[in-house]
């Protein structure tokens, strides 16, 4: 006991100047480190609700442990006193332990800092936010798995079938449910692109509703007609998607078609009509309205108007009155809509073809 004792005593004098400016460093480290803590800890309690990248660092730097600064400071001077090689691997391992597990709740905090940015800027929470929990789990569980790996090769283990195993379990696992993990990835891809957000009222293929809940694998929308349509997250975004609720003001598009009987005076007042009728409507003006095609039986035309404002309810109640207005214009001047049809035409002795009807006394006026 005294010559380990006399050893010790000996390797600490030879060692006196190393122990203190290792020291020295050690406690500068920890008390950098107590300090960024703490000025993160202070950020989120003034402003818990903060979305910055600033709030992000903050987030990081207040889930910094004591331990960790702890045994920091210990292998910092450590390494400036060169004790035996037994005592230093010793402490090489403990620090290996305690960063690798820093590491993963560091990283594990800044990827939920980022998630959180485009997050917590949705009214009523979020579009995820019910999906937080699951997404926290995801991460913690690959951080902390590569965390154990880098833990277990520093102890020597030989990680290579470890790893190899994960990954055919792995992908064993992503082949089994790849169809949740697309949806899942979906999901986020909605989170970040932000095609659309809850409460928006979107359209795609002969659909319309609004966005009630985006969910994990699928999305919730209340239709027109009031009942809830669900489709998958990986279905919908591979559809082409109209967000009704994104711009100022919102662009509709009436398309119809007259007889051919029309008379060309009577063609000429089709946009004056049009007009009184988009303009008779509060918050509607008219864009254009042109004839745009000689169909097989029908002169087609196309009234294109603009809807101040983005209440769905209110657009489908003005365009309905528009088209009334038309309806009405339309018979107060004799102008008919066409329907599919078919004429066929008899031939007078001398030729000339006979419509196979009478003519109304004044249609061509």
């Amino acid at each position: 006991m005294t010559d380990k004792l006399e050893r010790f005593l000996a390797w600490l004098v030879l060692n006196l100047d190393a122990l203190l400016v290792g020291s020295a460093v050690a406690l500068g480290l920890v008390g950098l480190m107590l300090l960024l803590r703490a000025a993160g800890r202070h950020i989120l309690a003034n402003d818990p609700n903060c979305l910055s990248w600033r709030a992000v660092i903050a987030r990081v730097l207040a889930k910094t442990s004591v331990l960790f600064m702890a045994v920091a400071a210990v292998e910092i001077v450590v390494n400036y006193a060169q004790p035996p090689a037994r005592i230093e691997r010793l402490f090489d391992i403990a620090f290996v332990i305690a960063a690798a597990l820093q590491g993963a709740v560091w990283g594990r905090e800044l990827i939920l800092g980022v998630i959180g940015q485009q997050v917590g800027d949705e009214p009523n929470g979020s579009t995820l936010a019910n999906a937080m929990g699951v997404i926290r789990v995801l991460i913690s569980v690959a951080l902390f798995g590569i965390a154990l790996v880098v833990i277990l090769d520093n102890l020597g283990v030989n990680v290579t079938a470890l790893v190899a195993g994960l990954g055919i379990g792995g992908i064993a696992i992503g082949l089994a449910a790849q169809g949740i993990f697309s949806d899942l990835f979906a999901a986020l891809a909605i989170l970040f692109d932000r095609p659309f957000r809850r409460g928006d009222t979107i359209r795609f293929d002969q659909t319309t509703g609004t966005v009630e809940k985006i969910g994990l694998k699928t999305t919730r929308m209340r239709s027109l007609t009031g009942e809830m349509v669900i489709m998958a997250n990986t279905k919908l975004l591979e559809r082409e998607i109209r967000n009704l609720a994104a711009g100022d003001d919102r662009q509709e598009t009436l398309r119809f078609g007259l007889v051919y009987q029309t008379p060309p005076d009577k063609l000429e007042q089709v946009p004056v009509l049009a007009r009184a009728a988009v303009e008779g409507q509060p918050g509607c003006r008219l864009v254009r309205c042109v004839l745009v095609a000689i169909g097989p039986s029908s002169l087609d035309h196309e009234l294109i108007f603009i809807h101040e404002g983005l209440d769905a309810e209110a657009m489908f109640a003005k365009r309905a009155a528009i088209i009334m207005a038309l309806l009405k214009g339309f018979a107060a001047e004799g102008i008919q809509f066409a329907y599919p049809t078919q004429t066929t035409f008899t031939a007078a002795p001398d030729g000339t073809l006979v419509m196979p009807f009478a003519v109304p006394a004044g249609a061509g006026r």
